[in-house]
């Protein structure tokens, strides 16, 4: 139940400063953290506050192309001090699903860079690099230099019987030229020549998010991210409190018309929103409220009021999700949208 008394998953109130109600943040890179080779503006500052105010932090991504020593190195470069201990990757997620599967010491074709193949070796497991060694799993993880043989003997092997366990399904992976193919469009391959499905260790999927937690041994987690159809449907998966932060890809308008699956409990600007409350979204038949922003349900939608625009964005959100929830379509916000300038 959120402070303001209400039963809903979505938009929950939160009287105190979110890093002093959740134990630890796990937190998504790429979009939440930094762009690229640089940290978004303020994210350095406002996770070390979130740090000093008792909040621990795991970094976790669905990368599987860097071991966590890289990711660390990264991340203090770029300002964020971490250790390797810090970062979660798929990869790791991957390697513990095949070792609860098969046990230690199971053979694991190994589809994906050398930083995969060190992760798997790590788990205790035993890499072979052909479909001829016979191995009881296929780990497959994104690497730019994979080669139609690397895909050729992943299909044999799956088309043999071995587990088949795939790092992230991500379809597309973004770059200085824009989105590239991902590891998903990779699985496509072999799962297209071999007729079968992976197991998905990535997000939205739970291997991952358990990993966080287990890792961080964390009892109130709250996950934060960019992405709808990862970071927040896979919290909502494992019914962990989500914060989306608009620093990434999703847009205002696409949250607007998210579905149930994939609306998170809090929203904010950025990562300085560990550091503040969470104002009450009131809903009824009049329309919705969050601080001094009120948005009604007209010929189109209309957002009346000021303050911070993350609230008007809030009261569109409430606004918009009732109607949904109720079966019923909100009108136009292109107007109302513009008014607070957030993309």
């Amino acid at each position: 139940m959120s402070d303001d008394g209400s039963e809903r998953p979505w938009l929950r109130s939160c009287a105190q400063p979110l890093a002093a109600r959740y134990d630890v943040a796990l937190l998504d890179l790429d979009g939440v953290v930094y762009i690229g080779p640089q940290p978004i503006g303020g994210a350095p500052e406002a996770l070390a506050k979130a740090r000093a105010a008792g909040m621990r932090i795991a970094f976790v991504t669905n990368n599987a192309s860097r071991d966590p020593a890289t990711v660390a190195q990264h991340l203090a470069e770029l300002g964020v001090p971490a250790t390797p201990d810090e970062v979660v990757t798929s990869a790791q997620a991957a390697a513990s699903v095949v070792r609860h599967r098969l046990g230690p010491g199971a053979t694991v074709l190994v589809t994906g860079s050398p930083a995969l193949r060190a992760i798997v070796e790590a788990a205790g497991l035993q890499p072979v690099t052909s479909a001829d060694d016979r191995p009881e799993a296929v780990v497959q993880g994104f690497w730019a230099e994979l080669t139609y043989q690397d895909l050729a003997e992943a299909t044999v092997a799956v088309r043999g019987g071995a587990l088949w366990v795939a790092t992230n399904v991500d379809s597309t992976l973004p770059s200085p030229r824009g989105l590239l193919p991902g590891n998903g469009s990779l699985v496509g391959v072999v799962a297209t020549a071999s007729g079968h499905k992976p197991i998905v260790a990535g997000k939205p999927e739970l291997p991952l998010h358990a990993e966080g937690v287990r890792r961080l041994d964390a009892t109130r987690p709250l996950v934060v991210g960019d992405r709808l159809d990862t970071d927040i449907e896979g919290a909502n998966a494992a019914q962990t409190d989500s914060l989306l932060v608009m620093t990434g890809v999703t847009t205002a308008a696409e949250l607007l018309g998210a579905p149930a699956e994939h609306r998170p409990t809090y929203v904010s600007c950025d990562l300085f929103g560990l550091l503040e409350p969470q104002p009450a979204v009131i809903v009824d038949e009049r329309g919705a409220r969050c601080g001094g922003w009120v948005a009604r349900r007209l010929p189109e939608a209309e957002l009346l009021g000021d303050g911070p625009a993350v609230d008007g964005l809030r009261a569109l959100l409430g606004l918009a999700w009732a109607a949904d929830d109720a079966g019923e379509e909100l009108t136009d916000v292109t107007r109302a949208l513009a008014r607070l300038e957030i993309d």
